[in-house]
């Protein structure tokens, strides 16, 4: 019978030993190597599945997300053709069948208060912020100074202008993907003046977010001739309508998936509804069309519509920013803004 000494059952121990963490690190290295094929597959068949699969839901509401920033359309560009894209998207926006022609004149007596509520507004999947505010001849259309060449900031067109409190406005054309802000799609009027946007055709119907001399909301597709009738003293072009003559417009879930939103609106009793939704980031996912009407119709609003949303959503309220904008380096520059003036 062989006898062990005590050094070599320590060596014994100590070879067990290597081979237990060779065997650990063996299953490591594997295990770091089944990760990094999961990741580079998931990488690569991803985005064939959602571009090419038959899930048409899914590729409308991811193109539908990433079309609202000028960065992320780089993404369904890079596997799809503009045409595609188009039939994809359909209008850009899904709305019903209602006339948003016909406006129905509201009737208010305007309280020259400078009353302004800010309210928290959330969900499962979103936070955000409102602004009520009663007098609604106080919303001015605000616009940067260097346009067209560049945008502003919208707490720098704010502070500039004196405004109490501001939320960014309509959308703008993105040369070569720069992501300037100076240049306004569709029509800008502020104080009565048409400072861009005006065409030959006045019977063109385009997109429109207006206020009246009165203080009433107009939104919907409207012409030139149009906004003269109305006597629309502030104005931008943009959409979708939301909510008209109080009834809402958003077929589905709206069909631009979920991002951050700003919206605007206007009660019964002419009180405007500011609207910023953040988007982007684990705190707050961001909102379809479909729930920033639907938060709008809880709080009564009567006529609301979208404004540029994604990167641009900002709310300036009391010398501040108060929302957290999804842009990475902060507030993003726009061409236009709705302000409200002391």
């Amino acid at each position: 019978m062989n006898n062990i000494t005590v050094n070599e059952q320590f060596g014994l121990q100590n070879q067990l030993k290597q081979v237990k963490k060779k065997k650990k690190k063996s299953k490591l290295k594997s295990f770091i190597v089944f990760l990094i094929f999961e990741f580079l597959f998931m990488s690569l068949t991803t985005p064939l599945l959602v571009f090419y699969g038959p899930f048409n839901n899914v590729k409308r509401t991811i193109i539908g997300m990433t079309w609202n920033s000028f960065t992320l359309q780089k993404i369904p560009k890079a596997f799809l053709s503009d045409n595609a894209i188009s039939r994809i998207l359909g209008d850009g926006y899904a709305i019903s069948d209602l006339d948003t022609e016909a406006i129905k004149m509201l009737k208010f007596g305007v309280k020259h208060t400078g009353e302004i509520e800010l309210f928290d507004v959330e969900s499962s999947n979103f936070k955000g912020k409102m602004l009520l505010i009663e007098d609604p001849t106080r919303i001015k259309v605000g616009y940067s100074n260097q346009m067209p060449r560049a945008g502003e900031t919208t707490s720098s067109i704010a502070k500039r202008n004196g405004a109490i409190a501001a939320i960014n406005g309509g959308g703008f054309i993105d040369t070569k993907w720069a992501g300037t802000g100076g240049a306004p799609l569709g029509y800008l009027i502020s104080n009565g003046k048409y400072i861009s946007g005006q065409i030959k055709d006045k019977d063109k119907k385009r997109d429109t977010i207006a206020f009246t001399e009165d203080g009433m909301l107009i939104v919907g597709k409207h012409s030139e001739n149009d906004l003269n009738k109305y006597k629309v003293k502030e104005a931008i072009s943009f959409g979708p309508p939301l909510i008209v003559n109080g009834k809402p417009t958003v077929k589905g879930d709206g069909g631009w998936g979920i991002s951050p939103r700003t919206v605007i609106g206007q009660k019964e009793d002419g009180s405007v509804l500011m609207l910023v939704i953040d988007g982007r980031s684990l705190k707050s996912f961001g909102a379809t069309l479909e729930e920033v009407q639907n938060i709008m119709l809880k709080h009564g609003a009567v006529n609301a519509a979208n404004l540029d949303g994604g990167s641009s959503t900002t709310m300036y309220y009391d010398g501040k920013v108060i929302n957290t904008p999804s842009d990475a380096l902060g507030e993003r520059s726009v061409p236009s803004v709705f302000m409200v003036m002391p």
